[in-house]
């Protein structure tokens, strides 16, 4: 039973390096508990229980709480500088489709909830991949 919690063990600790996700870990320290249970129980119906129960139980009670103390800040770019910030539009903007704004001496495809006329004044309230979303400035 040793070489198949160490393979077990092995392949959990793969997956968890590639998607880091927190999800895996669990299993793997609870699969070192049914490794060294292997040597004193023959049983492996009670390993196989433990590695399960065990796993689930660290998933739920552990998880949530390093999730918040590992959590990574998303550092800002330059490209965050223009929420906020009020343009021109450039193109009609409606619902379906994209218009351009022009903020901060560069044009921008934008998009809106609502239609937007050409030379009216926006503001940017998000950006999504490559567009900007605005509303009309009050």
């Amino acid at each position: 039973m040793f070489w198949i919690w160490l393979v077990i063990i092995l392949f959990l600790t793969f997956i968890e390096v590639i998607t880091v996700n927190l999800t895996t870990i669990w299993f793997v320290v609870s699969g070192l508990i049914s490794l060294s249970l292997s040597f004193f129980i023959d049983s492996f119906e009670i390993q196989f229980g433990v590695f399960v129960i065990g796993g689930i139980i660290l998933l739920i009670t552990t998880r949530s709480y390093l999730v918040k103390k590992l959590k990574i800040k998303g550092e800002k770019t330059n490209l965050d500088r223009v929420i906020g910030m009020q343009g021109i539009v450039t193109e009609d903007i409606t619902k379906l489709n994209p218009g351009e704004v022009k903020v901060d001496g560069k044009l921008w495809t934008a998009i809106s909830d609502k239609k937007i006329k050409k030379d009216s004044i926006v503001e940017v309230l998000s950006i999504d991949g490559v567009k900007l979303k605005v509303k009309e400035s009050d």
